[in-house]
């Protein structure tokens, strides 16, 4: 359903657009910013349905009172996360799935803005029960005392803290994106802004859905013996038993967000 309620589209290719009337007003950085998270928390939770097209320019400047140009950067940075595409004559489209850069942080933070799709959050989790093992098991054989240590402080914090709290979902980041360091490699850490925008936002949903049915805290240090113990093999299984448990109850949180809603 598009925001004016004329349905969801699939006839629009090339017809008159999105009408947008909510989004922020003026004009800078900011309202640029403002404007790529209205477009883009829509099209990735299907408010604005693939091939659809985007409103035109002046048009959407005009509406929004913005500058052309901040509306222009805005698609441009919607382009750049592989949501839309524009062509000659034919004006903004938005591309199919396929193209969606799915790893990008702000597709990942607007794909659990509401209820995230089952089949996304099942892929999600996938990906990270292939990468996540290994880099663990890495951090086993190259972690550093220092690391260690980064590890262990981060834990405490958030246990002390909790994930309710943000500097406890902060901690849990920090653990995530030290032991991603610790692995010394090069490739997988171009992944640590994907794989700290997935554990944020998986466990903001959770969160959001009724909070946390168990501490998750058990299955973070049981990684960190095994790290601490320079065990690869250890340190893989450890991971993979606390991404089974994170999966469980972000499908736990799936089925009690639609219950609620």
């Amino acid at each position: 359903m598009t925001r004016d309620g004329s349905g969801s589209g699939k006839g629009s290719k090339g017809g008159s657009g999105i009408a947008i009337t909510d989004a922020p007003r003026g004009s800078g950085r900011r309202v640029r910013g403002a404007v790529v998270d209205y477009l883009g928390e829509r099209i990735v939770t299907g408010e604005i349905g693939v091939g659809e097209t985007l409103p035109g320019e002046i048009e959407t400047a005009e509406r929004l009172d913005i500058s052309r140009g901040t509306y222009r950067e805005a698609v441009k940075m919607l382009a750049a996360k592989g949501l839309v595409e524009s062509r000659p004559k034919t004006g903004t489209q938005v591309l199919e799935r396929a193209r969606w850069n799915l790893l990008d942080p702000d597709v990942l933070r607007w794909a659990f803005a509401g209820r995230p799709d089952a089949q996304l959050v099942r892929d999600l989790f996938e990906m990270r029960m292939i990468v996540e093992p290994a880099i663990a098991g890495l951090a086993a054989i190259r972690r550093t005392p220092g690391q260690l240590e980064a590890m262990r402080d981060a834990l405490a914090q958030m246990q002390a803290k909790g994930l309710s709290d943000e500097e406890g979902r902060a901690a849990d980041r920090e653990f995530h994106e030290v032991m991603l360091d610790a692995c010394s490699n090069e490739v997988m850490n171009t992944l640590g802004a994907s794989i700290g925008a997935a554990v944020a936002y998986t466990t903001l949903f959770k969160e959001r859905s009724g909070g946390f049915p168990r501490d998750p805290v058990p299955d973070h240090l049981a990684v960190l013996a095994a790290i601490d113990a320079g065990d690869r093999q250890a340190a893989e299984a450890a991971m993979r038993e606390l991404l089974r448990l994170a999966q469980a109850d972000t499908q736990d949180a799936l089925s009690d967000y639609a219950a609620a809603t």
